[in-house]
Order: structure tokens, then C-alpha cells, then sequence
């Protein structure tokens, strides 16, 4: 199993599509006893949260964001997270929004410090 994401700092690879997260959002991520959560901000993102469980190296959380605009989204995200070479966090993750269309797949990595 990889290692805990408690306390760790993860951003976008890539950029999404416009009004999503992207390489500008920081996700800090916390992890006890099965249980994860997460804000984050940064792009078109105000504020953003995530819950969910973690199990083995898979994470299954639902997601809400406020944008700039004054608009809020939520989802649904499937991850698996695996430990990098160099000792960094990755989750592949398989998402879908629940108030809205559209679903997509996006890789996320701890940031170096």
C-alpha cells in the first residue's frame, strides 16, 4: 500500500478543461483510520472540499467546488494511488460530475517541496 497522504500537497499534471482545476490548484490532503478529505484552491477555483474512504490504494470520494464566477459544482472521483520513484505521491483518478455533464480522467502529484 502506498504511503499516507496526511499533510502531503498534490496539483494537476495537466490543466483541465476551462473553469475546472488545473496546474494552478493545490489539493492538501488529509488522511485517519480509512477516512480522507481535502480543500482545495487555485485557478478557477474559490474553494473547493472533498471527502471520502480510502481502501487499500484506492480512494472514493465525492467533491464541491465555488468558482470565480459564483458558480458551485460537484462529483464523484475514483483514485488509485501509487508511490513515485523519487518518493512523491500519484493518484489516477476517474471522475464525473453530478451536476452537470461531463466525466474525464486526471493524474495529480505531490508537489516537491
Amino acid at each position: 500500500m502506498a504511503r499516507s497522504l496526511d499533510g502531503i500537497v498534490l496539483s494537476p499534471v495537466a490543466d483541465q478543461a476551462p473553469g475546472q482545476v488545473g496546474t494552478r490548484t493545490r489539493f492538501t490532503y488529509h488522511e485517519r483510520d480509512g477516512r480522507i478529505w481535502a480543500e482545495y484552491a487555485g485557478g478557477d477555483v474559490v474553494r473547493g472540499h472533498l471527502v471520502g474512504t480510502r481502501d487499500a490504494d484506492t480512494l472514493d470520494f465525492r467533491y464541491v467546488q465555488l468558482k470565480h464566477d459564483g458558480t458551485t459544482s460537484s462529483g464523484h472521483c475514483v483514485s488509485t494511488v501509487t508511490d513515485l520513484s523519487d518518493g512523491r505521491v500519484r493518484l489516477d483518478e476517474t471522475w464525473e460530475w453530478e451536476s452537470q455533464e461531463g466525466s474525464g480522467t486526471s493524474v495529480v502529484e505531490e508537489l516537491e517541496e
